[in-house]
């Protein structure tokens, strides 16, 4: 009874039995849970085991948000859950489970985990490298990370299952880890990145005791591998509060884990601005639905060090094509040593800073020829945020307003918009074959120009 009374009253606290809250006790309704999601959760309950929507979606119900997606937690094992359905999949090695195919949707089915024992399964940081023990319902919300995230949802009763007090912590909006902060967080570093996001996302508080170890252990992040830590910064960016969440990284000491270029961009007063305007511009896009990709942050991220090199570059007398593609090259090779950026995102990225300069050329077929390319909108937008920003100045600073116009223009209009004195020189054929006439100084110019053009091409 007293351990019971506990669980209770201390929120974090593991019980052996949960809380349970009726359907008169929380806002949550089997109606809200996708179709797909009870069909899997009737299945394996007709089969005979407990199944329950877990996490995230549960924890996004009560406080009135719609969930993007409903993961689930049993105690039937992989082997048991696979025969059961259809299409199912077991995946993972360090963390198996079942993906089961209803329709559209992809429901991801774990079975309840315990915390594993032996020197074998960490690193000598305390990482987990393995996460595949079966254990109670009890066991898999102890080994869970925050207690909002430790509730289980009952969709055939409509019952929320609570072990660690996430119920009290999400009506005080707080955000608490299950166990010793700093045993968890050496256990899996992202934790810090996630409490980070979730912070800013929910618009809640970290709890004192789970915020205070962060920046002591912040250096940690460099032992997770460089694909997961990418997965966790895809979730940052596209989180719909991607600003938010880069302040709440650098109030708690995170950003140097993350992006190791994003302290010295954020120095600089043009690559603050453009960063500002490159997240907030995400942000906006996400809360209305339209679509958004890694690539343009990324590039958005990474664009003033690829501007800070290129221009170091020009200044040197390099060329200017060939220097923009060595900028960029160095550029990402240096943050391939902590994001493992995945190559179909790194082709749109330096597609994106590729064109830039073709923006400049605005005379004969070049704008034409630009308007058809495959990534001339994802350019176009990043040439706003370059203007918006003051990156641009002097004749360049309404460089984005042109072709705003120029886009919506009709074609006569577009042909008045042509700036005819950068227009290259049509070349004279020599009247006598087979001898190469020499170009007259203006020619050689524009043959450069036109050179530099294809090879931004």
């Amino acid at each position: 009874m007293i351990r019971r009374l506990l669980a209770r009253l201390v929120p974090g606290r593991i019980a052996a039995e949960p809380r349970i809250y009726g359907p008169g006790a929380h806002p949550v309704r089997r109606t809200q849970i996708s179709r797909g999601a009870q069909d899997v959760v009737r299945k394996l309950q007709q089969a005979g085991f407990k199944a329950f929507i877990v996490g995230g979606a549960v924890r996004d119900l009560l406080l009135g948000i719609t969930p993007k997606d409903f993961d689930l937690a049993t105690n039937a094992t992989p082997e048991q859950i696979k025969p059961l359905f259809r299409r199912a999949f077991i995946i993972g090695r360090r963390f198996r489970l079942v993906h089961v195919l209803a329709g559209a949707e992809t429901i991801e089915v774990a079975t309840f985990r315990s915390r594993q024992t032996g020197d074998d399964i960490a690193d000598e940081h305390g990482r987990l490298l393995s996460d595949n023990v079966f254990g109670t319902q009890a066991q898999d919300a102890a080994r869970r990370d925050f207690t909002i995230n430790a509730l289980y949802f009952d969709p055939t009763t409509e019952e929320v299952w609570d072990y660690v007090g996430g119920v009290a912590d999400i009506k005080a909006r707080r955000l608490r880890l299950i166990g010793d902060p700093v045993t968890r967080y050496r256990e899996d570093p992202v934790r810090m990145l996630r409490g980070a996001r979730l912070a800013a996302k929910l618009g809640i508080s970290i709890e004192k005791k789970t915020a205070a170890p962060i920046p002591v252990l912040a250096p940690l992040i460099h032992n997770v591998p460089p694909a997961r830590l990418f997965d966790e910064m895809e979730k940052i960016l596209l989180s719909g509060h991607a600003a938010e969440s880069v302040k709440s990284l650098r109030r708690h000491g995170l950003h140097h884990g993350m992006l190791p270029l994003l302290d010295v961009i954020l120095e600089q007063p043009l690559g603050q601005r453009f960063v500002d305007l490159a997240l907030a511009n995400t942000d906006q896009r996400v809360s209305e639905g339209k679509s958004v990709t890694p690539a343009f942050l990324f590039a958005s991220l990474l664009w003033h060090e690829v501007l800070a090199s290129w221009n170091a570059a020009r200044q040197r007398g390099e060329r200017p094509t060939p220097a923009l593609f060595d900028a960029m090259d160095r550029v990402l090779e240096q943050q391939a040593e902590r994001l493992a950026i995945p190559r179909r995102f790194e082709a749109t990225i330096k597609e994106i800073w590729a064109l830039q300069p073709r923006f400049e050329l605005r005379a004969g077929q070049r704008p034409f020829r630009l308007l058809e390319h495959p990534r001339f909108r994802a350019a176009y937008d990043f040439l706003v945020l370059r203007c918006e920003s003051g990156e641009l100045q002097g004749e360049l600073a309404g460089l984005a307003d042109w072709w705003t116009k120029f886009q919506d223009a009709d074609t006569a209009e577009r042909e008045r918009m042509l700036k005819p004195d950068e227009a290259p020189k049509k070349r004279r054929r020599s009247r006598s074959r087979g001898r190469k006439r020499e170009p007259a100084p203006d020619e050689a110019s524009a043959g450069a120009a036109a050179e530099g053009e294809e090879s931004a091409e």
